[in-house]
């Protein structure tokens, strides 16, 4: 069993793997966002309702998610786009499936940000064409999604609501450090390039 689990380990780092650290933060957040998948019905059945029909619905997303290294290998700034695509595309069903109430729309904020993160200063027409694409799901879909496919009481909407926004929040807060690091080890090489030309 201990052999299996580094094995898949090996298997998942060397799939996510990619020498540009942005293209590899962005298969590191997509394969974690992939694995967190499966768990959202639980949180559902956990802290809202037993009635978790529309759960299933978001797996659909899950390929694409899971592609982004594969895309990644073939055109990295397609890989990249992919990311904050898929998850844009998810949130807006997971809005239609749950409703506003459920405050599922709080998602487009990581995926902004995500898509500021991901590219070069010359590549920001695409980072900043993302984010304005997350921006403009919101302010044109946020009142056309009509009766939503899952029907919570009020209770049940505010606990969905606090699960959304505590998983939009940490999954925000891990891509800001996940980017602080690759920011300190750029500044590290530079520090070593300076010292290696003075010396």
């Amino acid at each position: 069993m201990i052999f299996f689990v580094k094995r898949l380990t090996a298997m998942v780092r060397a799939y996510a793997h990619h020498r540009n650290p942005r293209v590899a933060a962005a298969n590191v957040i997509s394969l974690l966002v992939a694995s967190n998948q499966p768990f959202y019905p639980l949180y559902l059945f956990w802290l809202v309702s037993a009635d978790i029909t529309a759960a299933w619905f978001t797996f659909l997303s899950t390929p694409f998610f899971l592609s982004v290294p594969a895309v990644a290998r073939r055109n990295d700034v397609a890989g990249r786009a992919l990311l904050p695509l898929a998850g844009i595309c998810n949130t807006v069903l997971s809005a239609w499936l749950f409703g506003t109430a459920s405050a599922v729309e709080i998602f487009l904020v990581p995926c902004g940000v995500i898509a500021l993160l991901l590219f070069r200063p010359r590549e920001r027409v695409v980072a900043l064409a993302l984010a304005a694409l997350a921006f403009g799901v919101f302010l044109l879909l946020h009142d056309a999604y009509g009766l939503p496919l899952a029907r919570y009481d009020a209770a049940q909407y505010a606990a969905l609501a606090r699960l959304n926004l505590v998983s939009a929040c940490v999954l925000t807060a891990f891509v800001t450090i996940l980017f602080s690091g690759i920011l300190a080890e750029a500044e590290q090489s530079a520090d070593a390039a300076r010292r290696e030309k003075a010396g």
